[in-house]
């Protein structure tokens, strides 16, 4: 068995899991659902101003909504030592952490694309005018959140505090893409086209991607099995 079609066998079986189960994908969705009604309280909708900081609010729902996601990776297998038995079958630990990581990455995107037309309601802002390169920038950005969170995911699965310890772990790596992922979204829900300076910062996202997965690749039997 490959390393990718291990992979997707792990993100299947996750996905199926949640899936099923809902724990995880309810409480993400209510908690966007909630903050984006009590953000749009906080700011008058018709503003300019909400206009201009959609990008910054979108992104602070996604990964607080993605830490939930991200915190059940590895601790629904910590019931009857399914874990255990994970990491003594024969598939690679690199297949692990990917084929979780993809299951967290479709996870955050089905939360993302649920909320995306909510918040163009709360905030009466016509988002789907640039929707073709908006996709990519959500696609790109939650990939990086994914794979980063369900590293460390796996680092903290067995800490007590570790619904406390995974952002605060998390989130100041994740600065270069949410930088990004920011500032692209504020120009595409604003309908601006793409220019040479909002190509600088996909690049970056495709960049800290690329450099993130191939980290996951060579450290993962470090990571999975110390």
């Amino acid at each position: 068995m490959n390393v990718w079609s291990a992979a997707g066998l792990i993100a299947g079986k996750d996905l199926r899991m949640e899936l099923r189960s809902k724990d995880a994908l309810n409480a993400a969705v209510a908690f966007s659902l909630a903050m984006l009604l009590l953000f749009s309280f906080a700011f008058d909708p018709d503003s300019d101003q909400a206009r201009e900081i959609a990008g910054g609010l979108l992104w602070l729902v996604f990964t607080f909504a993605g830490t939930l996601l991200l915190n059940r990776s590895f601790a629904r297998e910590l019931p009857n030592d399914c874990l255990e038995s994970l990491l003594a079958s024969p598939v690679p630990a690199a297949s692990l952490l990917f084929g979780k990581a993809a299951a967290n990455w479709v996870l955050l995107l089905m939360v993302e694309f649920l909320c995306l037309p909510v918040f163009g309601i709360f905030y009466n802002i016509a988002w789907t005018r640039q929707f073709p390169m908006l996709v990519a920038v959500l696609l790109l950005a939650s990939w990086g959140i994914a794979v980063v969170g369900t590293v460390f995911g796996a680092l903290t699965v067995n800490l007590r505090l570790r619904e406390v310890m995974l952002p605060v772990l998390i989130y100041p790596i994740l600065i270069p893409s949410l930088l990004a992922a920011i500032l692209l979204s504020a120009h595409l829900i604003g309908g601006q086209p793409m220019n040479e300076d909002l190509q600088a910062w996909l690049r970056l996202l495709v960049g800290f991607d690329i450099i993130f997965s191939l980290l996951t690749a060579a450290l993962a039997d470090k990571v999975l099995v110390g």
